[in-house]
Order: structure tokens, then sequence, then C-alpha cells
């Protein structure tokens, strides 16, 4: 049987890429030194795309890809995929959500309780002495009994408000509406107004074009010196500038991130601020989600070429 031909926008682990390369015939447009060139050979046959959240497939690689049937996302995030462009086509998209939800909710709490505590710089305070040298580290500040702010309840941010409970925090969320399943939280409709609420802002919410800098300058500074900014959706959900300054001038008190704009070359200014935890995008970083997300990939595209229901559609 002849193997459905698929363009793989990125590289994904061995354990992953044995699989793929197995069950489909694979074109790795990542390997690629002249990307235009291998879409205008490949791109006429290709029925399938293998990408990343946020790697995605614009209009002019759907374009170049006619006789093309299916997007799978390896991530939650389908942002960077042109969903104006696969409605219009009458493409097929999916994602990899429920398998990355707790990994993703874990990173968040240990952000926070890294940041809060400082832990980073008390490592560095042992490892070059100055523990022995000046004594104790420099007070922090406490978690527990505080107030957090959920911006967004879907899956990740009620695994988040799960968490926060164990600390006995006092939870409140945004989000379209109120939701039944979180009766024990209170709903504040405006992020402004949560923001004036919360000690700790977890941002968690899908990003698309209406929640495009949905934290900005208001929300920052309603947040306030003392508050803590923690995001672990996508980067678009903030306005990178209006953080950036906040958090030079003080208006902000600290920011936990996990994802930036134009990553992995994020802003500069970031790098030389000390009140700001930077991680490389790996909230679900975990061998065991990773194998979760490969397969539900997999089973995606192969569901598609099947002529089967799609495991998690978006689109």
């Amino acid at each position: 049987m002849n193997k459905p031909p698929i363009l793989q926008i990125g590289p994904y682990p061995q354990w992953d890429q044995e699989p793929l390369d197995a069950a489909f015939q694979v074109h790795r447009y990542f390997e690629a030194a002249d990307k235009g060139k291998l879409l205008a050979e490949v791109g006429p046959s290709i029925r399938g795309i293998a990408t990343r959240g946020e790697l995605g497939a614009n209009r002019a690689m759907i374009e170049a890809c006619p006789k093309l049937e299916v997007i799978s996302v390896y991530g939650v995030g389908f942002d960077a995929v042109d969903l104006q462009a696969c409605r219009e086509r009458g493409i097929r998209v999916t994602n990899t959500p429920d398998v990355l939800t707790n990994d993703v909710a874990d990173l968040g709490i240990a952000m926070m309780l890294c940041l809060s505590r400082g832990m980073i710089g008390a490592e560095t305070w042992v490892r070059d002495g100055s523990w022995a040298q000046k004594g104790l580290y420099p007070l922090k500040r406490r978690v527990w009994g505080r107030r957090a702010g959920v911006l967004g309840l879907g899956r990740i941010g009620f695994e988040v408000a799960k968490r926060l409970k164990g600390f006995d925090m006092q939870i409140a969320y945004s989000d379209v509406e109120a939701k039944s399943y979180a009766s024990d939280m209170t709903f504040v409709a405006d992020p402004v107004e949560l923001a004036t609420q919360s000690d700790f802002l977890f941002v968690t919410l899908a990003a698309s074009a209406a929640t495009r800098h949905i934290v900005g300058h208001k929300v920052i500074e309603a947040l306030g010196p003392e508050g803590m900014l923690i995001n672990i959706s996508r980067a678009s959900n903030i306005d990178e500038e209006a953080l950036l300054d906040a958090l030079e001038t003080g208006k902000l008190g600290s920011a936990a991130l996990d994802v930036f704009e134009g990553e992995p070359k994020l802003n500069p200014r970031f790098l030389a601020l000390n009140n700001v935890l930077l991680q490389p995008h790996h909230a679900s970083g975990t061998v065991e989600t990773r194998k979760a997300m490969g397969k539900l990939v997999r089973d995606n595209l192969a569901a598609h070429f099947a002529g089967q229901a799609l495991p998690t559609p978006v689109l």
C-alpha cells in the first residue's frame, strides 16, 4: 500500500520520527536548504502536514499544497496555523490536548514557587560561596494563603487552579463566561479587575486574534509592583513591550515566562532583568507527555487517511 505523502515542518524526537517514517512518505521541510524549492517540488503531492504548535502552517505553505487534506499539530496551540485558509479549502486540523495538560500546569506552579522563593539565586548563593561568606540568603515572599488569578479556565487553567487550592490560596478567574465546574472559585469577567485582585496572575488561555495582547499595560499595571505574572500559554497573549517596560521600571514586581515572541531569539532586554524567570518553552517537556503527543499526531493522521473520526479535531 502506498504511504500518504506528508510534509514535516519541524523535528520530532527519534521515538516519534521512526514510526512516522514507517507509516508515511515523509518530506522533511526543516532539513531543506532551499525550502521554497522543496515546496515547489513536493507540494503538489502533499496530502498531510505534521507540524509543531509554534511552527504551524501559514497560508503560503497551505496554498503550495493543493492536495492537502489534514494538518496535525504537535502541541495544544494551533494559532500559528492559518485556520481561515484551512476553512476555505476544507482542510482538517488537529492538535494534542489533554495529554500535556497536567505537565503544563505542574510547570506553572513550579515557576511560581521558584521565582517567589528565589530558588535560582539561592542555589547560586550556595555554589559561589556566598552562604559561607555572607551568611543567610535575602528573604523572599511566601506563596501559601495569597491571591491567585487564572486568566482562561480551560483544561490547563483548571488544573492550575486545582493545584493552587493546595496552597490555601484565594482563587479567582476570568473567561468568556462563568464556568459551572468552578463554583468554588470567584468569576471576574474583566482581566484588569482580575489582575487587581491577584498577587499571582496565571495566563492559561488559548491564543487567537481576539486574545492578542489581552495582557497589556492596563492588566500589567493592575497586577502591580508586588505582583507576579506567570505565562504558560502563548507569547502573543502578552504585550511584551509593555511587560518589559513594567519590569524595568518596577511597575510590575516579577514575571515567570515559558514563551516569548520570536523564540528562541527572545528580546535581549529580558536577559538584563533579575526579576524574571526565563524558561525555554518546555512546559510539556517530559518524556511521558512528549511520547503521548507524538502518538496523537500520528493517530490523527492515520485516522484521517483511513476515513475514521479524528481523535482530537480543531477543524
